[in-house]
């Protein structure tokens, strides 16, 4: 384990920018498989950080997939952040990240443009809620969701890692075309 903390670029707050960045990163196809490395990537990137977080990665229709913890700590507080962040994300089909800058972090702005009335507690507008997208195939498959650290790095470690991770599997899957 590394002792210096997973480095992590400032992620864009325009939207353009965050919907183009969302919109690139399309995996080929999401297993059970897929959803423990990409976990087990994050948590080993997430292992240095002085917060305890939690990584949840579940299907669209609820299904959990991989669900972690970094370190003592986590409290109840935390699930509650990954079940909101993830109905954002299912419920809008983007990022919480997204939705954050979109409302520039006002909660009640959010609820008021939705109707969500008493239900908008329901719902997180806070970095690292992450729509999972297969190519083919339309809409949300799955929710990566980080929660624990500022919400700017609960977003971007998601989206660096998904990036590595599918750069990763573009690298195998060429070096498999080369040996056929």
């Amino acid at each position: 384990m590394s002792s210096e903390p997973y480095p992590l670029s400032s992620p864009p707050t325009d939207l353009p920018t965050i919907t183009s960045i969302d919109n690139s990163l399309i995996f080929p196809s999401f297993t059970a498989q897929t959803a423990w490395d990409l976990g087990s990537l994050l948590r080993s990137r997430l292992l240095a950080h002085q917060n305890p977080t939690c990584i949840s990665i579940t299907l669209a229709n609820g299904t959990p997939l991989f669900y972690a913890a970094t370190k003592p700590g986590t409290t109840p507080d935390n699930l509650s952040w990954v079940t909101r962040k993830q109905k954002t994300v299912l419920r809008f089909g983007c990022s919480t990240w997204f939705m954050s800058n979109k409302f520039q972090g006002d909660e009640l702005a959010f609820a008021a443009k939705y109707g969500l009335g008493t239900s908008g507690g329901d719902y997180a507008i806070h970095g690292g809620g992450w729509p999972v997208r297969v190519r083919g195939v339309e809409g949300v498959v799955a929710v990566v969701v980080v929660s624990g650290l500022k919400q700017d790095q609960d977003h971007q470690v998601v989206v660096q890692s998904v990036r590595d991770y599918l750069g990763a599997e573009a690298e195998l899957e060429g070096e498999k075309r080369k040996e056929d």
